[in-house]
């Protein structure tokens, strides 16, 4: 379904730490990414700690944090690639979508396109 870097791990991990929900609580919280109509270029990315939706797709990174994909957004976000980076002018989780035509200038919002394209970053897959 999608690729999660080691680096976007540790950094749902750390979040996670950080407000007290570690993975193994009974309440088990991750990265729940879903897909909304917005932005510039016509659909833009959601993304929130919270528990998995019962009919979200789920997938556990090696590590033992999880990343949720919403039921209505799987067909926008397969194949795509999340990914964190830290530097100072542009830090947070990145999504590489090969299902977008057309990405807007920050990132956060997508055109889709008719076919997906087959080549996929590497990472941790999520099944």
């Amino acid at each position: 379904m999608i690729t999660i870097s080691d680096s976007a791990a540790e950094a749902l991990r750390q979040m996670l730490l950080k407000t007290d929900q570690v993975p193994g609580a009974t309440s088990v919280k991750g990265l729940r990414l879903s897909i909304e109509r917005g932005g510039c270029a016509g659909l833009q990315y959601a993304m929130r700690i919270s528990e998995a939706a019962s009919d979200d797709e789920i997938c556990i990174h090696p590590s033992g944090v999880q990343f949720f994909v919403s039921a209505d957004s799987v067909n926008f976000l397969r194949g795509s690639h999340v990914d964190y980076s830290d530097s100072l002018s542009d830090a947070g989780f990145k999504i590489t979508n090969p299902n977008a035509v057309r990405s807007c200038g920050c990132g956060t919002s997508f055109e889709p396109a008719e076919a997906p394209q087959q080549s996929l970053p590497e990472g941790q897959p999520c099944v």
